[in-house]
């Protein structure tokens, strides 16, 4: 779509001067501070974190928008669950029928959503499932996969993917079918369980409740609803890929030894196949952790449409601190025990991860979003702002804020996601200039285009880059932040963000290595992008015309 200049000015609005490096750095200050201990999730920094942005809030006036609009803390159950999984996949190929059930020749994962029947007719052997075409590789170049079920071999993909550049990519492929090319499902090798559970449903374990017993033991811990549908992406032994491949025009066996030996696949059709997945898992609950969101909108000035919003999002968690002390080994200083994060050499006896720039930045530079639009002309629509909890270890908090909104998820026009704002990537002096818009045109081109329009309207415009926004770079940022719980809702998002560094999950992430000014200005681009987001008189389009970076 070619949206109208017209609707673009030429010139910024509202109150974008008042986001300023001083006021940043004071709260980057505390946010990030000792104090803190780093923010884990469950943690009293997080709790101390939380309450210095409530009363920020409540001293600009901003609308409470957390449990039952009068507070701006939304409850967010974290859940250990048991899952007994009855789940079986029939298949059929001509006039021969088996039925798998889970753990025998195929597997589910414990977290398969609520019940229901999936029966796909149309299945597509993709070779290895893989778009790479940096490593000049593309199974699913000019195919279409919708409504189809995926099947590719070879967990260590082809040759030219070796390296660990390429990991990303190997373990994501099963999301990147469903979610990217929206197959209806995806059936790889049984070593091949990495990317095929959803984000947000870890591991589980044991602990003690107040009474000193020991609790049992959780399958997987989630906040997400525990009844929805969720597509089927299960694992299978050679005994299933055997009867699928049988009226192959390729031998499984030979499909198997080409695949192990990293060789090229072919991919085809597989002809009169079909495949009725029934979906049927109990869950218990075993145990439920508390942690908050932190939530308040602005509203609108324009009565017809302030029940509309754009929604701005950043986490304030982070990942804590380590209890082990440090020790001489041979010669060298170590922590003893496991650490939340990596230890940079030379910094061994900084115990505390305070997390500055990840996720440091974005809190801070949402509340002096917050705080400029409070404070200046009010766009027409209403702004939402939610802070994330938990997103480091599974997006708890913005899962189960999807899923459990405080406005109507259908009134949200757009979700502008601020993550790593203050910092150049890899510390080079020539990304200075530099910000990376991720996922800004996958769903609406339109958000994509009305965020380069804001750009080009600054004082002193950034360098976009979609470098970050491939779906085949290798970090794979897209789903690896809160953003993308809305945009599975398919609300049009934007990751903002200035890319990874040497000190990304280092006890070395400090207040004295952020650049408020880079920082400032790439919240002043955020706060223009959703002023100008709130001022349109329609939502954003959503035309779905994929990464801008692979057209």
């Amino acid at each position: 779509m070619t949206v109208a200049l017209a609707i673009f000015p030429a010139t910024t609005g509202g109150d974008i001067g008042s986001i300023n490096g001083k006021e940043l750095r004071e709260w980057l200050s505390y946010i990030a501070s000792d104090e803190l201990g780093g923010r884990a999730l469950h943690s009293t920094g997080l709790g101390l974190a939380a309450a210095y942005i409530e009363n920020h809030l409540r001293q600009w006036g901003a609308t409470p928008a957390g449990d039952g609009g009068t507070s701006y803390l939304q409850s967010v159950p974290i859940r250990g669950v048991k899952s007994s999984n009855r789940s079986t996949l029939t298949l059929q190929v001509g006039g021969r029928t088996r039925t798998f059930v889970d753990g025998e020749g195929i597997s589910f994962p414990k977290f398969v959503g609520g019940k229901r029947q999936v029966v796909i007719e149309r299945v597509e052997f993709a070779g290895y499932g893989l778009d790479a075409p940096r490593a000049d590789h593309l199974d699913f170049a000019g195919k279409d996969m919708a409504g189809a079920a995926v099947i590719w071999l070879g967990t260590r993909g082809p040759r030219v993917m070796n390296g660990s550049s390429s990991r990303g990519l190997l373990t994501s492929r099963n999301r990147y079918a469903t979610e990217e090319l929206r197959a209806a499902a995806v059936i790889g090798p049984e070593s091949a369980r990495a990317g095929a559970g959803r984000t947000g449903a870890g591991g589980g374990g044991s602990g003690a409740g107040g009474s000193g017993r020991q609790l049992p033991a959780a399958d997987f811990t989630t906040s997400e609803r525990l009844d929805l549908p969720m597509t089927p992406v299960v694992s299978a032994s050679d005994a299933f890929f055997e009867l699928l491949f049988s009226r192959a025009p390729t031998p499984y066996a030979e499909l198997k030894e080409r695949a192990n030996a990293q060789e090229s696949l072919p991919s085809f059709r597989l002809e009169d196949v079909k495949l009725t997945f029934n979906i049927d898992a109990d869950y218990e609950i075993v145990r439920t952790q508390i942690t908050h969101n932190v939530a308040a909108i602005v509203e609108g000035s324009d009565p017809a449409v302030k029940g509309t919003y754009v929604a701005f999002g950043a986490h304030y968690d982070h990942v804590g601190y380590a209890e082990g002390e440090v020790v001489q080994s041979g010669g060298t200083l170590r922590r003893q025990g496991p650490t939340p994060g990596f230890v940079k050499a030379g910094a061994e006896r900084d115990r505390i991860w305070n997390g500055a720039d990840d996720d440091g930045s974005g809190t801070v530079g949402l509340m002096a979003m917050a705080k400029a639009f409070m404070k200046g002309p009010r766009p027409r629509r209403s702004l939402l702002f939610v802070w994330h909890a938990g997103e480091e270890i599974g997006r708890y908090g913005s899962l189960y804020f999807a899923d459990n909104p405080t406005v109507p998820l259908e009134s949200i026009l757009a979700q502008l996601n601020v993550d790593m704002i203050g910092r150049n990537r890899d510390d080079r002096a020539s990304e200075a200039n530099t910000a990376y818009l991720v996922g800004s045109d996958r769903i609406s081109s339109e958000l994509d285009a009305i965020s380069r329009a804001a750009n080009d309207a600054l004082p002193q415009p950034l360098a976009l880059s979609y470098e970050l926004n491939d779906p085949s770079d290798s970090e794979q940022l897209y789903y690896r932040s809160d953003h993308y719980s809305y945009a599975a809702k398919g609300i049009p998002v934007i990751f903002f963000t200035t890319g990874l560094h040497p000190d990304y999950h280092m006890n070395t992430d400090e207040v004295d290595r952020i650049d408020f000014e880079k920082m400032t200005r790439v919240a002043q681009l955020i706060y223009e992008t959703g002023r100008r987001v709130a001022d349109l008189d329609h939502y954003p389009l959503r035309d779905h015309k994929g990464a801008r970076a692979t057209r």
